[in-house]
């Protein structure tokens, strides 16, 4: 055993007790941020006109914070990138993270000094949880990759602006900088494609026994390793590979087909990093969800998902969530973000202590008769029938076809099989069983003759792929939208269709 693997231990373990004794006291640590990040912000220009100096309870707090998305705090963020500080928090930023939005086009979030550790300190607790339920730390003395963008960045009146995944590159430990790859000039080649190729030529002989990326750009990965090494499993390649750790999307769609290249199961650790601030981390092996970070600088708030579009939709703080019940999820933070609805649904699969699953995105739904469809549901659908038919899902998607030229209106699913069912008919109707399982209001629709059940439309091979491609989104943060309560980019996909 390496000096690096006989230290890893007992510091997880000091990491684990730590994390364990502040979930014992959520609420306290709560109510404690709360206070915290008003007194530290009650000077900023935000802070004086919402009047935080009055702040002293939660009620007071939801007086003072409107909800905001990010067009109600661009005015804010437009005064910071012109110069200005003691804007949303003390000072300015240290980085802006940049992301594309789907309603605000590009986006400015701001990553401050104080907010930095959340980021840091999360994924390196992700880590230690890991090696202190496993006892494994053969992975620390091998070579780690992570697939992500470029860490280049830009400057504007002293702040830098990158892409979260970048922004994070600069503050690796020192202690992980020799074991981590790929290279930084290979790193900031924008093509993905050819970045790829690139990480496989650099890799393809070290001891890789740490991968982490978005599933769908990780897979894209292990085929190209496939491809150059004349190799049929990863294991084969990288035979020390023993931690798989992945955010930003459901696993489960892409396990089969993962596992297919590894060459068999690996243990892996889901995270739930976000621009905005890393939310939740798995903690355990055994239990489902991810511990919510509830002492790391953000304070944390719920909106029930059927109140979101409400004028005065019901905002609730830790204390007050329930189980099984999914919710719109609002932070503010030592970053500068106030009342700041982020876009995605969770809920709570345990009180004690709190973990989530991330349930969906606020805007990713099918709406268009009032089933409000979310991706849980069509995962869970979707996911069931492939298991029990042994049958491997690439990639997904689902838009509603209101107006076809002939029939009842319906759910249009578009599917990308590793290899197509030999009996699609089948599988279809197992999917739409599932669904109308997991939504009674579509079941009601199809039963009450107001649609027909769902039909899936094949994609060519690497038809998500390619379709990414073409937006100037493969690779990176970037994933595919698994549902939306328009036409846009069904209409889209026509090029990729199966003949």
């Amino acid at each position: 055993m390496s000096i690096k693997s006989s230290l890893a231990r007992p510091f997880a373990s000091y990491v684990a007790s730590k994390i364990k004794s502040a979930h014992t006291k959520p609420i306290e640590h709560q109510k404690k941020i709360m206070l915290q990040l008003i007194a530290q912000a009650k000077d900023t220009a935000f802070g004086n006109a919402n009047n935080f100096e009055s702040v002293k309870t939660y009620s007071d707090f939801k007086q003072a914070v409107p909800i905001a998305d990010y067009e109600a705090l661009k005015p804010w963020i437009e005064k910071i990138k012109q110069g200005e500080q003691n804007i949303l928090w003390p000072g300015k930023p240290l980085y802006f993270a940049k992301t594309s939005g789907t309603t605000s086009g590009v986006k400015y979030i701001p990553i401050t000094k104080a907010s930095m550790p959340n980021h840091i300190n999360s994924a390196r607790n992700a880590l230690l949880m890991y090696i202190n339920n496993s006892g494994n730390t053969d992975f620390v003395n091998g070579k780690m990759i992570f697939l992500q963008g470029s860490p280049e960045v830009e400057e504007l009146h002293g702040i830098k602006i990158g892409r979260l995944s970048g922004l994070v590159y600069h503050h690796v430990p020192g202690y992980l900088l020799k074991n981590r790859l790929p290279s930084y000039q290979t790193n900031c080649i924008e093509d993905w494609e050819e970045k790829v190729e690139k990480i496989c030529r650099e890799t393809i002989k070290e001891n890789m026994t740490l991968i982490s990326g978005i599933p769908p750009w990780v897979i894209m990965y292990f085929e190209k390793l496939l491809e150059i090494s004349g190799k049929k499993t990863v294991k084969e390649i990288f035979p020390n590979f023993s931690l798989f750790v992945y955010g930003g999307v459901n696993y489960e769609p892409y396990r089969m087909r993962m596992e297919e290249l590894i060459g068999g199961k690996i243990d892996s650790i889901e995270t739930y990093p976000a621009s905005e601030g890393f939310i939740a981390y798995q903690d355990s092996l055994t239990e489902p969800g991810l511990l919510l970070n509830v002492d790391s600088g953000i304070f944390f708030e719920f909106i029930p998902v059927e109140e979101v579009h409400l004028e005065n939709p019901t905002r609730i703080s830790l204390e007050s969530v329930e189980l099984d019940k999914n919710y719109a999820l609002v932070i503010n933070s030592n970053a500068g973000l106030w009342g700041y609805f982020i876009g995605d649904t969770v809920k709570f699969v345990s009180l004690n202590p709190h973990r989530i699953i991330v349930s969906g995105r606020v805007k990713h739904f099918i709406s268009a008769f009032g089933e409000h469809v979310i991706g849980e549901e069509v995962e869970f659908a979707i996911l069931e029938a492939a298991k029990k038919m042994q049958i491997t899902i690439r990639e997904f998607t689902v838009a509603p076809q209101v107006n076809p030229t002939e029939g009842l209106p319906y759910h249009e699913w578009f599917v990308e099989f590793e290899k197509n069912p030999e009996d699609i008919d089948a599988f279809t109707v197992l999917v739409d069983e599932n669904l109308q399982k997991k939504n009674i209001y579509y079941r009601d629709l199809i039963e009450g003759k107001i649609l027909r059940p769902l039909i899936i439309t094949l994609m060519q091979p690497n038809a998500f792929r390619d379709f990414m491609k073409s937006k100037g989104k493969l690779g990176g943060q970037n994933k595919v939208a698994r549902l939306s309560n328009d036409r846009i980019i069904a209409n889209e996909l026509d090029s990729w269709k199966a003949c």
